[in-house]
């Protein structure tokens, strides 16, 4: 017979660590918070030190006399949630549920799912920790009364189902703040020349630089021409060449935050998504023989630290595959974390460097196993030797101008054998080569190339990019981020067109009122102290009913003055020229999670939906008969198929080009890379950088 029972939040832990402890042990799952506040009031006594009251949650009655009734049948019960602020409230909440004794060693925690992990975290169990729970409270009762407050206004003044939140709204006003420096943004023109050059047959490119020794911004026409006129009949020189070695170093292993953008940039994965599969590598995937077995180290952490152990491992390993010129001369310590970020744990890892995403391949699903690759790389590279890179700077003199070239090589890779950090534009980077050149060489000149560009404005937030924001300014807890982008979406404040947050009309008015009644509520300074006096609750350095106190203060006059002051406002939808084909009735332009689509005006009684179809222009290569046309997937993600779907089933990822290739006349695609968007040709190997449009418009 067991003699201890451990709670667990899931069944798929529960069955990991289960497996570990053996026959003395019951392991169950709470499947989550076992208790909360009530969603039909708000639910805590503002006047009573802000005291909450919980209930059970709807649906886990049964669950808790299951509990309940297995407590009584052993000596000691153990308490194993999650290692965080949300693990030690679920613990206190199933000891208060239990009537568990407090004062004893009840909670254990783990930072990875590992047979020895488990065990040494078994011997030694410690209390509960009440500042972390305290913490955890704290924030539940704030996002509780900035919602409950608020979003009755919102309802009643603009428009029903609608929320406010401390760190969505925050989220909204960033995305919005960018859309107005977007309209705002005033194009300007600059010019760039380029003169193609060859020494003994190899060709290069170098671009104007200076004149008369110093640097000369082209900012019209008027400015190249005179550049023009002064080399029309000048010779191309190398007058100084500059060679120097330089280092790129490994990016740390990842945290919550940094594991969220780079699965957004290279898996293309929402937030939630890579947090939920995360889940599952963390709490135990099956493995043959080897039964079930964690993969990763706890997924929600702000640190960069590493154990010794772990690097232990990851040094001979890599010694083992790569050699020891690939081992750093000592191992790699990464920036201290910010004063605000929670360092209870090491860094997203994999549990065991053995388990490569190689021999794991055939235990994961797709999805898994891309994750799952994406952290062993980017742990492996981390602890890898810095990559030396040769670079190159060329100065060219043609008369009174200078013109300059650039180069770089890999020299040795290091790190960059196994990885190399994403970036937010999704494009890749390219070596770039240079001839052997010396100060003196006389140098061949093909053609000259002015060019005329326009400023862009900035770009509008990807979810990697806002993730990443949110994190600098401190706002929210990584942990919040995947839930705060789904609550913005589905609310209607925003809206994802071609990958990137746009806000909606909706989300524009409601920050209005956010802003003229509840400033502070969207001050990023305010609300990232308030997320400092949070993590000084959980140092035990704050006192949370103080913290909580001192927020409500001008909150609750904040609140009188909106009750009395906010107006109504009615939303109006745009009216296409499109007839509902159901009712007669116009359609209406409507904005969903992934963009606009039409709905028809006669919602509820009709709710005919269709999607807004663009035509890009392009002949369907298939059928050679239909359009290719931009579509939705139910995801959200853009392709482009033929529109005579169903009779012709040509679909791609890629956006097809009007210019077909110059080697087979077949079709061309566009694909971006750090240089600029490069059309490859989908029937022969033909590829070429694709020319900036004559107006300057942003590709």
């Amino acid at each position: 017979m067991a003699d201890s029972l451990v709670i667990v939040e899931s069944p798929a832990k529960a069955k990991t660590i289960g497996k570990y402890l053996g026959s003395k042990y019951i392991v169950k799952a709470s499947m989550g918070h076992v208790r909360d506040l009530p969603k039909s009031q708000i639910g805590v006594e503002v006047e009573n030190d802000f005291n909450p009251k919980y209930i059970t949650i709807r649906g886990k009655g049964s669950v808790l006399k299951e509990l309940k009734d297995a407590s009584k049948k052993v000596k000691k019960v153990y308490l194993a949630a999650d290692p965080d602020r949300e693990g030690e409230a679920i613990a206190w909440h199933l000891a208060h549920a239990l009537e568990l004794d407090e004062t004893q060693s009840l909670r254990v925690v783990f930072n990875e799912i590992t047979k020895t992990a488990v065990k040494d975290a078994f011997k030694t169990p410690r209390k509960i920790n009440m500042d972390l729970v305290n913490a955890q409270q704290a924030r539940r009762i704030l996002d509780r009364l900035v919602g409950y407050k608020i979003s009755p206004l919102l309802w009643k003044k603009v428009k029903k189902g609608l929320s406010a939140g401390r760190v969505q709204s925050v989220a909204v006003k960033i995305i919005l703040d960018r859309e107005h420096e977007i309209s705002a943004f005033v194009p300007e023109e600059y010019w760039t020349i380029t003169a193609k050059l060859a020494v003994k047959g190899s060709a290069f490119d170098a671009k104007f630089h200076k004149l008369d020794g110093s640097k000369k911004e082209l900012g019209s026409e008027q400015d190249v021409n005179e550049v023009l006129s002064i080399i029309q009949k000048a010779s191309f020189e190398v007058s100084e060449v500059k060679e120097r070695e330089r280092q790129r170093h490994p990016s740390p292993p990842f945290t919550t935050s940094s594991l969220q953008q780079e699965a957004a940039r290279k898996l293309g994965f929402r937030a939630a998504k890579t947090m939920s599969v995360a889940q599952q590598l963390y709490e135990g995937v099956e493995l043959g023989k080897e039964g079930t077995v964690g993969l990763i180290t706890y997924m929600r952490t702000d640190s960069t630290r590493i154990s010794e152990t772990a690097q232990g491992e990851a040094k001979e390993f890599i010694t083992g595959k790569y050699g020891t010129d690939y081992v750093p001369e000592s191992p790699r310590q990464y920036a201290k974390k910010a004063s605000n970020a929670q360092d209870a744990h090491e860094a997203i890892r994999p549990t065991s460097i053995e388990r490569d995403p190689e021999s794991m391949k055939p235990f994961m699903s797709r999805d898994q196993m891309r994750l799952y690759k994406l952290i062993w790389d980017r742990f492996i590279a981390s602890q890898m030797a810095s990559a030396i890179l040769d670079t190159m700077s060329v100065d060219i003199a043609a008369g009174r101008a200078t013109f300059r070239a650039t180069g770089s090589k890999v020299r040795f890779p290091g790190f960059m054998k196994v990885y190399v950090e994403g970036n937010d534009d999704g494009t890749t980077e390219e070596e770039n080569f240079l001839p052997a050149l010396q100060s003196g060489d006389k140098l061949e000149h093909d053609s000259i190339e002015p060019k005329q560009h326009f400023t862009q404005p900035p770009p509008r937030y990807s979810e990697a990019r806002l993730v990443r924001t949110l994190e600098e300014l401190g706002i929210g807890r990584p942990s919040t981020y995947a839930p705060t982008l789904e609550t913005i979406q589905k609310r209607g404040y925003v809206a994802i067109e071609e990958k990137k947050f746009m806000p909606t009309e909706l989300g524009e008015l409601v920050i209005e009122q956010m802003e003229q009644f509840f400033p502070e509520i969207l001050n990023v300074e305010f609300t990232a102290n308030m997320e400092e006096d949070l993590d000084h609750v959980e140092e035990g350095a704050e006192d949370w009913v103080k913290v909580l106190g001192e927020f409500y203060k001008s909150f609750e006059k904040r609140l009188t003055v909106a009750e009395e002051e906010m107006k109504e406002i009615e939303i109006e939808d745009e009216v296409s020229d499109e007839i509902c084909e159901k009712c007669g009735k116009p359609l209406v332009y409507k904005l969903g999670r992934f963009g606009k689509f039409l709905a028809c005006s006669g919602f509820p009684d009709c709710r005919n939906t269709k999607p807004i179809i663009k035509d890009i222009g392009v002949t369907c290569p298939s059928c050679k008969e239909g359009h290719v046309v931009e579509r939705r997937s139910k995801k959200g993600r853009v392709f482009y198929g033929c529109d005579r779907y169903p009779e012709c089933e040509y679909v791609s990822w890629d956006k097809p080009s009007l210019k077909p290739c110059p080697n087979c006349s077949s079709l061309m695609t566009e694909k971006k890379t750090r240089q600029g968007i490069k059309l490859q040709c989908t029937s022969c190997d033909h590829s070429e950088m694709m020319e900036e449009p004559e107006d300057g418009s942003d590709l």
